[in-house]
């Protein structure tokens, strides 16, 4: 007895299985093709890199290049502005004092003032410190050669922006005598501050038209671990006296011998005849 034919489907005889056969799970086409080189994702490239992508960490032809690590000047400047109004102070404060006869004194005509710009307007005032660090100033006991002192300590910002640069006042006004020892006495005092050296030696100044010396010197200064350089100038008449240092993220990194003291001095001049008013 012959056996019977398997059932046959609405579309004829069931096929036979052909050479390919398809596995009951996964890629229907078999397994992934193997690249030319073993491990990288594309065919064709070598060392694994994304089509399209010079080897070897390059930039891809025309993207724009990673920007370069941001420099910490702007932070530097920032962060030096107050320490060097309190260097100033300290520097002006060794010559204060408020005992003594008036022998010898000059009649008090000038007193500093805190105007809204200076240098033609090219900084803009920022802060007035007379109440804070002028009175640290005005209670210091020092030098004999001052008398009926009133402090004077403002902040200056270029074009009202403090990141592009500052300039420092600590000044006071009143009576003075032996201006030149005065002088002197406030530069020792900015190199005594702590953080804070001289570098080279002070430099005196008689510009033309001014009526008082200048003196300039070179103040290194140590910040977030690194050393700063900036000028820092002074002077003393009869009724005034002030230290001036110019802080900008361009300057504080020069070498010392590249600060230009007399270019400073002339600045100090400018400063002085800005805020230097009659009583």
């Amino acid at each position: 007895m012959s056996t019977p034919p398997p059932p046959q489907g609405p579309y004829g005889p069931p096929q036979q299985p052909g050479p390919y056969v398809q596995p009951p799970y996964g890629n229907p086409y078999g397994q992934p093709q193997q690249t030319p080189y073993p491990g990288t994702p594309y065919p064709g490239t070598p060392y694994g890199q994304q089509p399209g992508m010079p080897p070897y960490g390059q930039q891809p032809w025309g993207a724009p290049a990673a920007p370069p690590p941001r420099k910490r000047r702007l932070g530097l400047v920032l962060g030096i502005v107050g320490s060097v109004l309190v260097l100033l102070v300290v520097a002006v404060g060794s010559l204060v004092v408020v005992v003594g006869s008036d022998e010898g004194f000059p009649e008090a005509k000038y007193q500093l003032t805190l105007p809204k710009t200076l240098l033609d307007g090219k900084y803009a005032f920022a802060q007035d410190m007379s109440g804070t660090l002028g009175r640290q100033i005005e209670r210091e006991s020092g030098a004999w050669n001052a008398r009926d002192v009133k402090a004077k300590v403002g902040q200056y910002d270029i074009g009202g922006d403090r990141t592009k640069g500052s300039l420092v006042i600590s000044g006071m006004y009143g009576r003075f005598k032996d201006t030149a020892s005065s002088r002197r006495s406030m530069m020792e005092g900015v190199g005594e501050a702590d953080g804070a050296s001289i570098v080279g030696k002070p430099q005196d100044f008689d510009l033309p038209g001014a009526d008082t010396t200048i003196t300039c010197e070179v103040i290194a200064q140590e910040q977030a671990g690194t050393k700063l350089m900036y000028p820092a100038c002074a002077w003393v008449d009869g009724n005034t006296g002030a230290t001036i240092a110019e802080i900008s993220a361009e300057t504080v990194h020069q070498k010392a011998e590249d600060v230009d003291l007399e270019a400073a001095a002339r600045t100090t001049l400018k400063v002085r005849e800005e805020i230097r008013q009659p009583l």
